[in-house]
């Protein structure tokens, strides 16, 4: 089954199979992929499957589409094609792959995500605990390569399991995340036992066994 994975300075933050005749992509919230960046269009895109084909057709969007750094009005896909949409990289495969993630559908609102990183990871556990906010009290088990945290459109991070242990990186939105009170750079923070986290308005701990 074909699929597309989204990714943002080589962070995967979405992968879907494509498992309808049409998927958009764009900012708009009832898109089927949402890209909530204001170099994205509110219905910016379409991918279109038409037998054993599939097309890229883009919906006459402020920025354009580009496929292999090639604007395009309407393209036919073929595997590895790169997508280019604002700032994120859509690449398209039409044979399966093995990936450290789960996979979900279009229809799905949770999104299942992944980062190009060593294969080796560690093998301890973690959560995040909520503080505050509506999810107060919720436990989010890291059981995934990648967890994403945040709110789209405001501050978006994940929680990336590696080698040496379970760091923190800002993907998206003018608000940095906060580590024990202070804002994270551009690269990864190493999280350690007990660290306080501040994002999008709600505070969360990191907790590790």
């Amino acid at each position: 089954m074909p699929k597309i994975i989204v990714s943002k300075d080589g962070v995967v933050i979405n992968e879907v199979q494509l498992t309808k005749s049409r998927t958009s992509l764009g900012r708009r919230p009832y898109n089927d992929i949402v890209i909530d960046n204001l170099a994205v269009s509110g219905e910016h895109a379409l991918v279109q499957i038409s037998g054993e084909d599939v097309f890229l057709e883009d919906l006459n969007s402020t920025n354009g589409s580009c496929v292999n750094g090639k604007v395009v009005k309407r393209q036919l896909l073929q595997n590895k094609d790169v997508i280019e949409i604002g700032n994120f990289k859509i690449e398209y495969l039409s044979e399966p792959e093995n990936s450290s993630v789960g996979s979900r559908h279009a229809s799905e609102s949770d999104t299942a995500t992944r980062i190009t990183a060593p294969h080796s990871v560690a093998s301890f556990n973690a959560s995040i605990k909520v503080l505050s906010g509506v999810a107060a009290d919720r436990e989010i088990v890291l059981v995934k390569v990648v967890t994403t945290i945040g709110k789209p459109g405001q501050a978006v991070a994940t929680i990336t399991k590696r080698a040496q242990g379970f760091v923190l990186v800002h993907v998206d939105g003018q608000e940095r995340p906060l580590l024990n009170g202070l804002p994270i750079g551009d690269d990864a923070a190493l999280l350690k036992n007990g660290d306080m986290l501040m994002l999008a308005g709600t505070a969360m701990q990191f907790v590790q066994d």
